[in-house]
Order: structure tokens, then sequence, then C-alpha cells
């Protein structure tokens, strides 16, 4: 019967190689009945993979909510108020009803002139990101990476939306690279932004990769938020429009 047991012990130890490195049988018998080990979820928001995915999908998600925003200014600037508005009507309100007057306009604003406004919008958030990564831990630069890259994407699209515009209306004397990505729709066509620059410039609003207006025209999303609106106010959407370029002419 000792020898029996004795066997049994030594088997038990043979069938658990982490006993030999000091690691009781019991304690093995642990070990293997983890539930992560065996038959358990391998795949969560902390595994590498799934950290890499959210990083390349935040930068996307970046650059999508860029395009909103473009398209949701320019919306705004387009469709509601008056050039004669106090600040906002001359400032912000006018160069977009110019714009629709001459389009090529702003293919003669130097890169300053183009970029100037959405480059301040932008220096906060940037100074704050250079600050984290100057001054936190690794550590907690690992937590916040995945938001780290959604505000870069979003930051540097916003700043180059001016830019990206204007070389929607050059049609002369562009850089190779930026057709390529015009032709590939990385960034806004050319002939896709001239869709919204048939009167009454009602559609087409997103001006930075251009990829969210054809859902947006296919749900009628600002059709349906223009109704509301004028529901709401009373407002017509675009009532200044006419009004404004006979004053110009």
């Amino acid at each position: 019967m000792a020898r029996k047991a004795h066997g049994g012990a030594e088997s038990e130890t043979r069938l658990c190689p982490m006993a030999e490195e000091g690691v009781s049988a019991e304690r093995c018998g642990q070990e293997k009945s983890d539930p992560c080990k065996e038959g358990g979820p391998r795949w969560g928001p902390q595994h590498a993979g799934a950290r890499e995915l959210a990083e390349l999908y935040s930068s996307v998600a970046g650059i999508i909510t860029a395009d909103f925003a473009s398209g949701l200014v320019h919306w705004g600037a387009d469709t509601w108020g008056s050039v004669d508005l106090l600040i906002v009507g001359k400032a912000f309100i006018r160069p977009f009803r110019e714009h629709h007057i001459d389009p090529t306009a702003i293919t003669r604003h130097d890169f300053i002139e183009t970029n100037g406004d959405n480059c301040m919008a932008t220096l906060i958030p940037l100074a704050c990101m250079a600050y984290r990564f100057m001054f936190y831990t690794p550590d907690l630069i690992y937590k916040t990476y995945q938001l780290e890259c959604f505000i870069f994407a979003l930051a540097m699209f916003v700043t180059l939306t001016n830019q990206i515009h204007k070389w929607s209306h050059t049609y002369f004397g562009l850089p190779a690279w930026v057709v390529f990505l015009q032709d590939w729709h990385v960034i806004l066509p050319r002939k896709h932004h001239r869709v919204h620059h048939v009167s009454p410039h009602e559609t087409y609003f997103c001006i930075t990769t251009g990829w969210l207006n054809y859902p947006l025209e296919m749900i009628g999303f600002w059709r349906h938020l223009e109704d509301f609106i004028r529901g709401v106010t009373g407002e017509k959407p675009r009532s200044d429009d006419l009004k404004w370029a006979q004053k110009v002419k």
C-alpha cells in the first residue's frame, strides 16, 4: 500500500512539471483549471492585437469626425444667417457666400491666409497632447493612447481642411502626390466637390475627405436638419443667398 501511495505521488509529480520547480501539485491543479487557459476567452480590450486595431480605428474615426465637422461648419455658414450680422457676418459667413460667386478665389490665397484660422483652432489640443507626451509616464500614455490617436488625426485633418478644399478648386500645377490622393479619394476630389457648387448649394458640404457626403445625402441628413430648424425657428434656409448675390452685383 505504501508503495502504491508513493507511486501515486510520483506520478502526480511527473504529470505536473511545475512540481519539479518547487510548486505543489495542488497549486498545479489550480493553474490547470484556470478558465483563461482552458477554453476561456483569449481576446479582450487589453489584448495586444485588439489595442493595435483600436489605435487604427481611432485614427480613422478622427478623420471621419474632421470630415463631419467641416460639413457642419460649411452647412451652417452656407445655410443660415446673413452677411450683415455683427462680426460673424463679415468674418465668418461672408467668405463662404463669396466662395459660391467666385469658387477659384481661394486658389489665389497664400498658405497663411488659407490655413491660419484652422491652425489656431487646433493649437491648444495639440499643445496639450505635446505636454502629456513630455511629462506623463509611459503607463499613463499607454492607457490613453487610443484617444491620443483620435485627437491627433482629428487635429491634423481639421488643420488641413482649407488646404484640401483649395486643392479641390486647383486644376493646374498640383503636385502628383496630391492628384494621387484626390484620385483615390483619400482627400476631397475635384470632381466630387463640383456637386456642391451647383446652385442652390444644398448638398455635399463635407470638404475634408468628402467620405460622408454620399451617405449623408442618401439619408437626407442636411434636409431633415434644415426642416427641423425651420419648424422650430421659422427661419427659411438660404434665404439670404439671392438677396446678397444681387447686392454684390
